[in-house]
């Protein structure tokens, strides 16, 4: 393998501000901190890229499949990344020549990057990158992406407003909704695990249109109503950030605030790994927080109208699901109603009063015995949807989990990602 460590030329790792829909999945991947964002762009540090493609395959988009030949001295910096509306073009052989770039440099570089470092040391074995698969199962239907966009034929496409329910307690200072969508007779597939991107109408604090804003699809594929052309989403009113500091959600309250006839601008559908298996029999396992359980519930219910219909031969479904009270929890009541013999629900809350704090993990190592049988199944599936913050604790209750049933966690983790069986969104 060629060292190009003192090479005058780079091959530069960028993102698409354009197509970016600012999901965070880039940043979450990432094993060496390479990528960062502010409010407006998400952006990579040639000095830390190790251009190891750890990040290209899960994002939804495609946006952070972009790369330029640079003289190494003439390389993009952050703050030039942050205030791009869009990419700079290619340099051309004559402006490469005159930073002083031989033709033969650039061929180096092209023929052994990107990809030059696909095994990065010094990951954790909690890490999302190392864990999580970027493949789907074997067996997942076929998603289609990206059909409308900022860069497809069509823009976007307007969708209507059909249905607008609040999901949580009223009068509280959570604010959860379920949103109905409906695309009339314009093509929109879908599938469970995807996303779409809504795009708010205004501009943002530099006069710049609002950037899309992702949202999980929390209805199955034939639609939130059987037979109809629509989604539904599980939206949470944002007002304050992850740290506590006041926020106002631009895309959730905009969307929360929608009255059934309003009309709302779509972009996607997005995603093409985080998707469940098809073939009978098959078991997943899925742990979720807040409104990280929108693709759970796209999967149960997609589930739940196959048994209907007599179509699945008894794969299992089990549901870690917290939350910091049961009054914040999203869909609560209609969960209770599932029959027990159908899905395995698991609770956690973690500021019930006069209870100990309880979260997800803590659930799961709980039901060791029935996770470590799941472990070793090959037809059994795992999915995590939340907070960032969740991510390693899940990973860590799912080392416990193989340590107690005698399993290597290096082994079993390996074999999670290659066989596409443990899959992250988190954000």
């Amino acid at each position: 393998m060629a060292d190009l460590s003192d090479s005058p030329v780079i091959k530069q790792h960028l993102i698409d501000p354009e197509i970016c829909i600012r999901c965070n999945t880039c940043e979450a991947t990432c094993p060496v901190a390479a990528i960062t964002h502010d409010s407006r762009n998400y952006v990579v540090d040639a000095d830390k890229c190790n251009l190891c493609m750890a990040c290209v395959p899960p994002c939804p988009t495609g946006s952070i499949d972009n790369w330029r030949t640079m003289p190494r001295i003439r390389a993009y910096s952050v703050a030039e990344q942050l205030g791009w509306n869009e990419l700079p073009g290619e340099l051309t052989p004559e402006q490469l020549a005159a930073d002083g770039v031989a033709l033969d440099a650039v061929r180096v570089v092209d023929a052994v990057s990107p990809g030059i470092a696909a095994a990065v040391s010094g990951e954790s074995p909690f890490n999302g990158a190392q864990c999580g698969s970027t493949l789907p199962p074997w067996s997942a239907a076929h998603a289609y992406t990206n059909l409308y966009g900022p860069k497809a034929a069509e823009k976007s496409i307007t969708a209507t407003v059909v249905g607008n329910v609040r999901v949580t307690e009223i009068g509280r200072e959570y604010d959860t909704h379920h949103i109905v969508l409906d695309f009339g007779a314009t093509p929109f597939p879908v599938l469970e695990g995807q996303s779409i991107g809504i795009v708010a109408p205004g501009a943002d604090a530099n006069g710049e249109p609002h950037h899309p804003r992702q949202y999980s699809i929390a209805s199955p594929r034939n639609g939130e109503r059987p037979g109809y052309n629509n989604v539904s989403l599980t939206i949470k009113r944002v007002l304050q950030d992850h740290q506590g500091r006041p926020v106002r959600g631009v895309a959730s309250n905009y969307m929360c605030d929608r009255q059934v006839g309003d009309t709302v601008q779509v972009i996607g559908p997005f995603g093409t790994s985080f998707l469940m298996p098809n073939h009978p029999r098959s078991n997943i396992v899925m742990i979720c927080t807040g409104t990280g359980s929108a693709p759970m519930r796209a999967m149960t219910e997609w589930r739940r109208r196959l048994r209907a219909s007599g179509k699945f031969e008894n794969g299992k479904l089990m549901l870690f699901f917290g939350a910091r009270t049961k009054e914040e929890l999203p869909y609560f009541g209609p969960l209770q109603n599932l029959p027990k013999d159908f899905i395995d629900i698991n609770f956690a809350f973690s500021r019930t009063p006069g209870h100990p704090k309880r979260y997800v993990q803590d659930a799961m190592r709980e039901r060791a015995a029935d996770l470590g049988s799941f472990l070793v199944d090959p037809n059994s599936y795992f999915y995590v949807c939340g907070l960032k913050s969740m991510e390693e604790g899940v990973l860590l209750a799912l080392r416990d989990v193989a340590q107690q049933a005698g399993l290597s966690w290096d082994a079993v983790g390996a074999a999670l990602k290659k066989e596409a069986r443990l899959h992250l969104e988190t954000y």
